[in-house]
């Protein structure tokens, strides 16, 4: 298992675990920048939802619900081309393009970039499917 554990998808795996902590905890706290909100709602149990009047907030769940909605997939294809030795080449390639468009996707998603952003979207998704034809060759 020495192998698997060397391989870069499974090093990107690791940094995208990093990745997604750091996107929830930048995300709330930017709930905490909005001072409209109020610091008594958001260590409360939030059952009436509030918006906050600043638009960086909700940029920044809505990208971490349409990272959430890859990175099941994301980390399933790394685990499987680690488990059956099939590292490296197109596997490598496409953990790396997701990874990177994942980090791009989010500053341009904050920065209310429209038509980049669904391009880098695109990107993520072409390394998804990299990893993918890699798995089943």
């Amino acid at each position: 298992m020495e192998a698997a554990a060397a391989s870069t998808e499974i090093w990107v795996l690791g940094w995208s675990v990093i990745f997604l902590l750091v996107h929830i905890l930048v995300q709330a706290l930017s709930l905490d920048l909005s001072s409209d909100l109020g610091l008594k709602y958001l260590l409360g149990p939030r059952d009436q939802p509030k918006e906050p009047g600043n638009v960086l907030p909700g940029r920044l769940k809505r990208a971490l619900s349409n990272l959430l909605e890859t990175y099941p997939a994301f980390v399933a294809l790394a685990l499987a081309l680690a488990v059956t030795g099939k590292t490296g080449g197109l596997g490598a390639t496409g953990a790396w393009l997701w990874f990177a468009a994942r980090i791009v996707y989010v500053f341009l998603y904050a920065a209310g970039v429209p038509v980049l952003r669904t391009l880098v979207w695109f990107v993520s998704i072409l390394g998804l499917a990299l990893m993918v034809v890699r798995l089943m060759a």
